[in-house]
């Protein structure tokens, strides 16, 4: 457990940190923020941190740097002493410029990269967590017909139909009928149960209705699960943590594979709120020089992620600002 001075002084050495990525000293602490003590007891307390752990000295005349230990006690602080739902406008609306669902993932991602200069992600629910909310089939031929489909989470989907014979417009209609009283609500596991069923209408167990189910089903498992926004790389490359791509490269290659983006941002959340893990804390070993900020929206069993990726000198109070701001968005 730090004492207040030992926290006030961390608290202010990560500041000047995030502020100005260079090693910090004494006598910059004491002038720039009023701690009313002096260098000499600045050194003394910055040694003590030193020797717990949450700050380095990365030469031997230098400065000292916060550790992924420093940066957690910082967060927890300024997790302690912020309102747990800011008022913020930095995201009104956005809702009203976006018409569709991936426009509105544009838009949140473009905002959350601006206001933080990191990286966001703004990932779309999943597609086989969320329903079936509606189906329309769309005769374009006696041979062809579209099939589109509206999920619960807000997602439209789109599939062509080929008919081996002639099928009337008024039996296609039938059918979806039939899929939207039955189907309606049901997910992409539900309805694959379903497919096999003898307890289906008559319309349904046709080979032309087990038929538009089976294309329902796949429509359902190849749509986009895991569609994400992620905009913000530039500044993110900027920093100069980053500088090396060495460090850059682990990063890169996560943040282009949405699969592997996804499993890392779910291996984030233990109990579905704000959650921040820094450095050495992620996960995944590709992710330990950076920092996440991340929530979930949306309803629990068809959630999104929004999240922020930076360096572990990312300024911590606007970031979570940020991507609280933008869940609430999201939310509505």
């Amino acid at each position: 457990m730090l004492s207040d001075r030992r926290q006030r002084v961390l608290q202010a050495l990560v500041q000047e940190y995030i502020a100005n990525a260079q090693p910090v000293g004494s006598k910059t602490l004491v002038n720039r923020y009023g701690l009313h003590v002096s260098p000499a007891t600045v050194r003394n307390e910055l040694s003590i941190l030193e020797e717990e752990g949450y700050v380095v000295s990365p030469h031997t005349s230098a400065g000292r740097i916060p550790t992924d230990a420093g940066y957690r006690a910082f967060v927890n602080k300024l997790l302690e002493e912020e309102c747990e739902n800011p008022q913020d406008g930095s995201f009104e609306g956005i809702r009203a410029r976006a018409g569709r669902l991936d426009q509105l993932l544009d838009e949140v991602s473009a905002q959350l990269a601006s206001l933080t200069e990191c990286l966001s992600v703004v990932m779309a629910p999943s597609i086989l967590a969320g329903s079936v909310k509606q189906v329309s089939l769309v005769s374009f031929s006696l041979r062809t017909a579209l099939m589109v489909v509206v999920t619960s989470s807000g997602k439209v989907l789109n599939r062509g139909l080929e008919f081996d014979q002639d099928v009337d417009p008024e039996e296609l209609a039938e059918i979806q009928n039939s899929i939207n009283i039955l189907i309606g609500g049901k997910t992409a596991s539900q309805i694959g149960t379903m497919r096999s069923e003898t307890t289906l209408v008559d319309t349904l167990t046709s080979p032309l209705g087990a038929y538009v189910l089976d294309q329902l089903f796949s429509c359902m498992k190849e749509g986009e699960p895991s569609r994400s926004s992620k905009l913000g790389l530039p500044s993110l490359l900027s920093k100069p943590e980053f500088s090396n791509s060495t460090a850059a490269l682990p990063v890169l290659r996560v943040i282009e594979d949405d699969v592997m983006l996804l499993g890392l941002l779910e291996d984030v959340f233990d109990d579905g709120d704000l959650e921040i893990l820094i450095g050495s804390e992620n996960p995944r070993s590709q992710f330990s020089g950076v920092s996440v900020v991340a929530a979930q929206y949306g309803p629990a069993d068809a959630h999104g992620i929004v999240a922020v990726i930076g360096p572990t000198r990312m300024d911590y109070s606007k970031v979570i600002h940020a991507v609280r701001a933008a869940r609430s968005e999201l939310n509505r």
